[in-house]
């Protein structure tokens, strides 16, 4: 739990997969607010988060089945307000006494619209100004009756209790997901429930430097620490932070493991020196991760191997600097999203991140992770609140175990160097085009098989590549980037002219979650 000063509003997790949107839309209306999961929430644990309001989450289960989730009982008496989102809606009914229904007929999921009652409330100002609402509902319940000191201030065809409240406690439920973008004016409902829980939207990049710099220092003391350093954005920012916590205390070591784009070693080790004075090892460990990836072609051991390597050899450069004994990394939120079930329940692990999953149980190490419950447009935030170029703060994520999660079957050094000149190609072509800064994400994969070509008058026997583009804000969700077809020709004819070692590009116009934006 992080400890600051600022008000705090609770969310209490029942499992959605949209909670960490919740956290999102409040995080842009600058309220700090932190994710837990509901079995994790006791009394105990609400008096010392202290919350100034307390949201519930929706979730999958049905509060009808015996042992499904639920809030600690007490905090309807602990004097906050309290919102109930969907699933969330359900236990504030059922426990303070409503009645909830399964079955036939109770089921609403996708677009609908919500029809406010003559009554109006400050809740909903701002709302309702056409007469109708278009919400998001995904419920396969729903409220049949609502609990004493509660009255209806919205309905939908499925959901005769859309919007509930009791003003009295300050209590508030609706059936729909406020949060996600197919609920257009949903924003609004948390705005007006932040103004009436009191928050003062102070919540900002400049309070979370403050914050974390006191907490780093609080943290490290007279200490030293290792940064893992790769230049983008995340370890670019998560080392300028500390640097000014810790200052010379920092030892950023930048892992060369040769699964890196082209010419990136050098201009990385030379930005960090030169302009940013950092102390900065270059650690040459090309021989040992490749070394360690022949033969892998498994995605999962592939991650594994290149997390345990990149903790020996902090580890290693650890030994040589007295008095290290932290290993900062930029760890976002959706890494620890991706790699870990963050309700802590039996939800699916999309992919091992190589700063969480990879990491042993006894290391050696303590970890200084200051990014770890940002997002990724929160970090460029903080970014520029720091003074770090555009150069660094606009660059497109390039993840951890580099090249090798666009390497799809085993990895050879022909294959890299084949890759290395392709996706500087495609990268050079979207500057060209004045895109890249529209573009969240972009690279070449090399597919693991090779076709039949004809080039000139001979037969080419070559890899295919794959180009992904994808746009997105907090690296939550992704879509593809709509190129012109014009754009896409002259691309792959470029990389098939230029690269000696393809012959075929196709452009991946998947939508995928972000987990899956990578090809491995």
């Amino acid at each position: 739990m992080t400890e600051t000063a600022h008000d705090r509003l609770l969310i209490i997790d029942f499992g959605s997969q949209v909670t960490q949107l919740i956290a999102r839309r409040l995080r842009e209306l600058n309220v700090y607010c932190e994710i837990h999961p509901y079995q994790n929430v006791t009394m105990d644990f609400v008096r010392k988060f202290a919350p100034k309001a307390v949201i519930f989450s929706g979730g999958p289960d049905s509060v009808t089945r015996e042992g499904s989730p639920r809030a600690p009982q007490e905090i309807f008496d602990y004097g906050v307000p309290i919102l109930g989102i969907c699933y969330g809606q359900q236990v504030m009914m059922h426990q303070l006494g409503g009645t909830v229904q399964s079955g036939h007929g109770t089921a609403e999921f996708g677009r609908a619209y919500v029809t406010p009652t003559e009554e109006r409330i400050d809740m909903l100002s701002g709302w309702f100004l056409d007469q109708t609402e278009q919400v998001w509902m995904s419920h396969g319940d729903h409220v049949s009756e609502i609990a004493p000191g509660f009255k209806v201030y919205g309905t939908s065809p499925n959901a005769p209790f859309a919007i509930t409240a009791d003003l009295e406690r300050n209590f508030y439920a609706v059936q729909f997901h406020p949060e996600v973008h197919h609920t257009p004016n949903g924003k609004t409902l948390y705005e007006n429930f932040v103004r009436l829980a009191g928050f003062a939207g102070d919540w900002t990049m400049g309070a979370y430097r403050e914050q974390m710099v006191d907490t780093i220092r609080e943290q490290v003391g007279d200490k030293k620490v290792i940064c893992a350093l790769s230049g983008g954005v995340d370890s670019s920012v998560a080392a300028a932070l500390i640097h000014e916590a810790i200052g010379d205390q920092l030892t950023c070591v930048f892992v060369d493991h040769g699964l890196l784009r082209k010419n990136e070693a050098e201009e990385v080790v030379g930005m960090f020196r030169d302009h940013m004075n950092l102390q900065v090892i270059h650690a040459d460990e090309t021989e040992l991760f490749l070394g360690e990836l022949e033969g892998q072609s498994d995605p999962e051991t592939k991650r594994k191997i290149i997390g345990k390597l990149f903790i020996d050899v902090f580890q290693k450069y650890a030994d040589q600097i007295e008095g290290a004994e932290f290993l900062a990394q930029g760890t976002l939120y959706p890494d620890v999203i991706e790699s870990v079930s963050f309700s802590g329940g039996p939800s699916v692990t999309i992919k091992s991140h190589h700063n969480v999953g990879g990491l042993p149980e006894k290391m050696g190490l303590k970890l200084v992770e200051p990014l770890r419950e940002l997002f990724k447009d929160e970090v460029r935030a903080l970014g520029r609140e720091l003074g770090l170029p555009d150069s660094f703060i606009g660059r497109h994520p390039f993840p951890g175990p580099g090249l090798a999660i666009r390497c799809p079957g085993e990895i050879t050094r022909d294959k890299l160097d084949i890759l290395r000149e392709a996706d500087a190609i495609y990268i050079d072509q979207i500057r060209k085009h004045g895109l890249y800064d529209e573009i969240w994400q972009a690279f070449v994969a090399i597919l693991p098989v090779r076709t039949v070509g004809v080039m000139g008058d001979g037969r080419t026997y070559d890899y295919a590549c794959a180009l992904r583009a994808v746009t997105s804000v907090d690296g939550m969700t992704a879509d593809y980037y709509p190129f012109s077809h014009e754009f896409l020709g002259e691309t792959a004819t470029r990389i098939i002219n230029e690269v000696k070692g393809i012959n075929r590009c196709t452009y991946d116009i998947t939508s995928k979650p972000p987990g899956t934006i990578e090809w491995e």
